[in-house]
């Protein structure tokens, strides 16, 4: 006999298989750190299966995902920061994207957090405006405005990077 506690468990797995590797690239390009972006992926989802019911009947669980990972990587650079001489730097082992992509991932690694967290929702995630506004707690207008803006810097570096 299948109990409401398999079924919750069930959907989840069914959710965490479909978003997992989705999310875990958005925040790794928005992070710009792999390592991190891991933690910040398994930390999300943990809280995700915690709040399952709650988090279930958003309309965009995945979205939600994606911000308490940004969420988790902003208070852990926060206490990194807290911690450690402002001197000290650390090397983090980053492994690339195809060719392909070599151009256009260090583009939108070379904007502002919050450019890149808009242009990461919409264009890798996948997110509508109002959906990428609520996973960021911002204002349609700030999305567009945003997305738009760091589009537009993206494009610069890749023409002048072409030329």
């Amino acid at each position: 006999m299948t109990t409401g506690a398999d079924r919750t468990t069930d959907d989840f797995e069914a959710f965490y298989r479909a978003n997992v590797d989705r999310v875990y690239r958005a925040l790794a390009v928005t992070l710009r750190r792999d390592d991190l972006a891991q933690e910040a992926v398994d930390e999300a989802m943990a809280r995700a299966y915690a709040k399952w019911a709650t988090v279930h009947a958003l309309d965009n669980p995945a979205g939600w995902v994606f911000r308490v990972g940004l969420n988790w990587a902003t208070s852990f650079w926060r206490k990194a920061r807290r911690e450690r001489p402002p001197a000290e730097e650390s090397a983090h082992p980053h492994h690339g994207p195809p060719d392909g992509e070599v151009a256009a991932r260090d583009a939108l690694a070379k904007l502002p957090l919050p450019q890149r967290a808009v242009v990461t929702c919409r264009v890798l995630l996948d997110l509508s405006t109002a959906e990428t506004a609520a996973a960021l707690a911002v204002s349609e207008g700030t999305v567009k405005s945003r997305l738009s803006r760091g589009l537009a810097t993206m494009r610069a570096a890749l023409s002048e990077e072409n030329r």
